[in-house]
């Protein structure tokens, strides 16, 4: 179950249908994706970037949270079948943010020159 504290606050008006399929992540009033994540034992949290796509945001969220949780995070994983090679669990707190954020911001560029973004969001288009 995923609570505000856990992934941000959601507005009803921002709110989208890829906002709910993946996991740690949320929409801005602008239309960019963020996510972030909790470190394990502390209270602190790692800002994972801000994205155009929502996979992008989500394949953020999947590598620090398999940086930070090991195996037993795959289950919980968005893209499960697609994890970089730079998502090890070995890293620092800071490490583990500059491989989110490389990861994401990949995904984001995939997605951006093969054109799916347009097709992706035509339906927030009014």
């Amino acid at each position: 179950m995923r609570t505000s504290s856990d992934e941000g606050t959601s507005r009803s008006t921002s709110g989208t249908s890829q906002e709910k399929m993946y996991k740690g992540i949320r929409c801005r009033r602008w239309g960019k994706w963020v996510s972030e994540i909790r470190v394990p034992g502390s209270r602190d949290r790692l800002w994972l970037g801000t994205y155009s796509t929502p996979q992008g945001a989500a394949m953020a969220h999947d590598v620090a949270l398999y940086c930070l949780r090991g195996d037993t995070s795959l289950h919980k994983l968005n893209f499960p079948s697609i994890l970089p090679p730079t998502a090890r669990t070995d890293l620092s707190p800071r490490s583990v943010q500059k491989a989110a954020s490389d990861a994401g911001m990949a995904m984001d560029a995939r997605l951006i020159s093969s054109g799916e973004t347009s097709r992706n969001n035509d339906h927030l288009r009014g």
